[in-house]
């Protein structure tokens, strides 16, 4: 368990947190591409921890993210019109570019005001399908991101958002604990489009009692989830985790790589970023339409990103298919069933009341790596963040058999890294 201001320490991400400083420091997905189509699109509202903006591509296509509210008045530029290279607010005209400075005060012509008038605004760059965003210090403004999802041709990737009502870090930690899958999952295993068929489908079936080794990367873990598989073997699934929110979860057979982004909305609210790709082909239509259709880590949702199974509906839970072990939450969808329980636990889960066990690893050992990384951080605002680095973010997750008495970490060295064209490991 943690104490109250431990959870507090890795939970808050708001101006001036500790953890908030940590995010910052990273690219973050903002967007999806297709939020912002074109030049003069329409602006999008955007939250993200807890500083509210407006983005918007301008007449030229350059991205611009600024701060929500007009200088003059305080009114939404979410209702500006889009024109002529920046943001004009509709109640009286004045003007605001991508960098957020004021262009034109239309009733102060001649008087060199607007250049005394200056909003927040945000770096953002478009890379695989996401526009992405730098919110931290622009002296420690990071190389751009290397992900190899997002790195990848178009072609072999998908990529989600959804919103999910709960803080960051419980989506996390389910993203990284592997010992649910048995459990939670068990009923979709052998019938989502993405998973059926794989071989290391029964060995989750058949041991419910993984053993997990964690092992410390460059930028972040390796949890390893072990069980027991024929010929003196142990199945193996690797999962990374990098500094602060990125996972990749191993693969199953053929299928493609998937992974999620845990973006902080505000403090009870976050973005659940999911994508899937494969390293080394296309998708194929069958897969495509089946992630849009809410197969594998994607859920179906409506026109503002929001799940159209969710809290009010009750994630339209089937109790017969719960009795008969076709769903085993009776909620259908494995991202959906996901997000249910971690939103059933509250806005911000109160940690001080959990009872770990050794399944857990992973998941005490990433709180401990981000305490430690958003104090360094505090104390030193020059501290070199885990998984800033493009090199640390050339990782892949892995499902492999090893030999009973191997170490993961050096018998799945290789199958850990990523590189353009190079096969993914997979049982």
């Amino acid at each position: 368990m943690l104490k109250k201001e431990q959870n507090e320490l890795v939970t808050q991400t708001g101006p001036g947190a500790p953890m908030g400083a940590v995010f910052r420091r990273f690219w973050m997905p903002a967007l999806l591409s297709e939020q912002l189509p074109g030049p003069d699109c329409d602006p999008v509202r955007l939250e993200l921890f807890s500083e509210k903006m407006v983005a918007f591509r301008d007449t030229a296509g350059h991205l611009g993210l600024i701060d929500e509210f007009c200088a003059h008045r305080g009114v939404s530029l979410w209702f500006g019109r889009n024109e002529e290279m920046g943001l004009r607010c509709p109640y009286h005209g004045w003007k605001f570019n991508v960098k957020g400075e004021c262009v034109d005060v239309p009733s102060e012509p001649n008087s060199g005001f607007c250049d005394r008038i200056k909003l927040k605004s945000y770096p953002m760059i478009e890379r695989g399908g996401v526009i992405w965003v730098y919110m931290g210090p622009p002296e420690h403004k990071p190389p751009l991101p290397e992900y190899e999802f997002a790195t990848v041709p178009l072609s072999q990737s998908y990529i989600s958002k959804r919103h999910q009502e709960c803080n960051w870090l419980q989506a996390l930690e389910g993203g990284i604990d592997s010992s649910h899958v048995s459990f939670l999952h068990s009923g979709s295993l052998n019938r989502d489009p993405l998973f059926k068929g794989a071989k290391g489908n029964q060995y989750n079936l058949s041991d419910l009692s993984p053993v997990f080794d964690v092992s410390e990367s460059d930028g972040g873990l390796f949890v390893g989830a072990r069980r027991n598989a024929e010929d003196d073997q142990y199945y193996w699934r690797i999962t990374p985790w990098l500094m602060p929110n990125y996972t990749v979860v191993p693969p199953r057979g053929d299928h493609p790589v998937h992974g999620h982004f845990w973006v902080p909305i505000n403090d009870e609210n976050c973005w659940a970023w999911s994508f899937d790709y494969h390293p080394t082909r296309d998708l194929t239509h069958d897969e495509r339409q089946a992630m849009i259709g809410g197969a594998s880590v994607h859920v179906k949702v409506d026109e503002n990103y929001r799940p159209l199974q969710r809290k009010e509906n009750n994630y339209m839970m089937d109790r017969a298919a719960q009795k008969e072990g076709i769903y085993y939450s009776g909620i259908e969808g494995i991202g959906i069933q996901d997000a249910s329980l971690q939103e059933s636990m509250g806005p911000i889960q109160d940690r001080t009341k959990e009872n770990l066990v050794s399944t857990d690893n992973g998941i005490i050992m990433t709180r401990q790596r981000l305490m430690k990384a958003a104090k360094a951080l505090a104390e030193n605002p020059n501290f070199q963040l885990p998984g800033l680095d493009p090199e640390h973010q050339k990782v892949r997750s892995a499902a492999v058999l090893l030999k009973r008495g191997l170490a993961f970490k050096d018998a799945a060295k290789d199958a850990l890294k990523a590189a353009p064209g190079k096969p993914h490991s997979s049982v």
